[in-house]
């Protein structure tokens, strides 16, 4: 959005004060967004979980349904974050091709007024924290990083490929 002195930050209003956004005279169209994060960790650590050894338990099973849960809550987590009737929902982990890591992918859909890029954005961060979390007693050293929006779809934006 842009005003007469240019882009203006929806979440603000005139006052500067922070606002929720009306989407109320926004089309509704089917949105996605897709988004991804890095654990890189050691190679040990990296062979327990898929060797689905670690102590804790599955750690992809539990990681995918950790994301899935994170998007449906975003609004919950996020303060200005519509709440959105989620239509899909779709965690991936995945070794990093040569690296010692594991790739999150979230996809995230629904038809609405506004997008979910912070519920893909969510969905991929709490799957990362919870590998984490299932991990530490093995590997503290692991690192998150890389968590990022990679493509967007729908809406007046239309679409948006920030990665392939």
């Amino acid at each position: 959005m842009t005003d007469e002195t240019g882009p203006r930050l929806t979440h603000l209003d005139a006052q500067g004060q922070a606002q929720m956004v009306d989407v109320g005279e926004k089309a509704v169209t089917q949105r996605e967004a897709v988004a991804r994060a890095m654990v890189q960790m050691q190679p040990a650590t990296l062979r327990l979980i898929m060797d689905g050894a670690m102590p804790k338990g599955d750690v992809l099973a539990v990681a995918r349904v950790a994301g899935i849960m994170a998007a449906k809550r975003t609004a919950d987590l996020i303060p200005l974050c519509h709440p959105l009737n989620l239509t899909h929902v779709a965690v991936t982990l995945t070794p990093a091709s040569g690296q010692d890591a594991l790739l999150i992918e979230a996809v995230v859909r629904t038809n609405g007024p506004t997008g979910v890029e912070m519920e893909a954005l969510t969905a991929a961060s709490i799957a990362a924290l919870t590998v984490y979390d299932m991990c530490k007693a093995v590997e503290r050293g692991m690192r998150i990083s890389e968590i990022r929006l990679a493509q967007k779809r729908g809406g007046r934006s239309g679409e948006i490929v920030l990665e392939a």
